[in-house]
């Protein structure tokens, strides 16, 4: 963000790093009360041209909080749904299927937070599969405290600041929440889907079908679906790095074979590997990771 970093943070100093094209990040460590729950967090703000992004699934629930004015319409991609119209602060559920999303021309002032599903069940309060393949306006899932805190966090200048106000929100929200009755599908829900082949192998959820099924408060999803979109999470960072071929592909996340590899990005991603880009482009279709 736009903003110069602040001192005495209680979890560390945050990074304010400025990117191509005018882009500015800023990000810092997770509080440790919120690693079992998030998987991540960043802050960017730009003057953007217009833009069409093709978002895939992450294995995660993406909350974003706009400090500009509208920055997105979403459509889901493979559906007859008309789409969300624009969409300020939002929430994104987990996805087994691809979305577009168009940002106009402007200001964008963006907070992201990906949680896990666990996270999210406990900080709304509400089934995951509520949630599934849908972009939903974030006051429709926080309440009617949503626009104080978007204001607030409008109005505080500093990063660290910034994210010392979300994380005692987040934190208290969380104590509140439900408890889920097993934990058992925590325990191999990694907080980055690709940081091993494991991670994303049907196998590592044979042990937890037992405890949750599709009809799970706590995923949206069903173990079976759960383990395609992490390996095809897994899939997309190390095509993201650049460093492997498809035949190493299909061998580090357990594709069958390349057929089957293409196969899962169509349905996942409505793209085949070959295809996928690693940076979003003005006015072109991309691919966010």
């Amino acid at each position: 963000m736009n903003h110069p970093v602040g001192r005495g943070s209680t979890t560390g100093q945050g990074v304010d790093a400025p990117a191509a094209g005018g882009l500015r990040q800023v990000t810092r460590p997770l509080h440790p009360g919120l690693r079992p729950y998030m998987c991540g967090r960043i802050g960017y703000s730009h003057q953007a041209p217009p833009y069409r992004v093709q978002m895939v699934p992450t294995g995660h629930v993406v909350l974003t909080v706009s400090l500009a004015e509208p920055f997105s319409q979403v459509r889901r991609l493979g559906t007859p749904e008309p789409g969300t119209g624009p969409i300020n602060s939002l929430v994104v559920g987990m996805e087994d299927r691809p979305a577009l999303c168009q940002h106009p021309e402007g200001r964008k002032e963006v907070i992201r937070l990906e949680f896990t599903p666990l996270g999210a069940y406990r900080l709304f309060a509400l089934p995951m599969r509520e949630l599934t393949n849908h972009v939903v306006r974030l006051d429709s899932v926080l309440g009617p405290e949503t626009d104080a805190l978007v204001e607030r966090l409008a109005a505080t200048p500093d990063g660290d600041a910034r994210f010392d106000l979300l994380d005692a929100v987040l934190l208290g929200r969380l104590a509140r929440g439900p408890r889920p009755r097993s934990t058992a599908y925590g325990a191999c829900w990694p907080p980055r889907p690709a940081r091993s082949p494991s991670s994303a192998s049907p196998r590592r959820w044979a042990g937890a079908a037992a405890t949750w099924s599709a009809g799970s408060p706590q995923v949206g999803l069903t173990p079976k679906t759960a383990a395609r979109v992490l390996r095809f999470r897994r899939a997309t960072e190390m095509l993201a790095g650049g460093t492997v071929s498809l035949a190493g592909l299909v061998a580090a996340c357990g594709y069958y074979d390349q057929a089957h590899l293409s196969r899962e990005f169509l349905a996942l991603a409505g793209i085949t590997p070959g295809r996928l880009p690693t940076a979003t482009r003005p006015v072109e279709e991309a691919v966010a990771l």
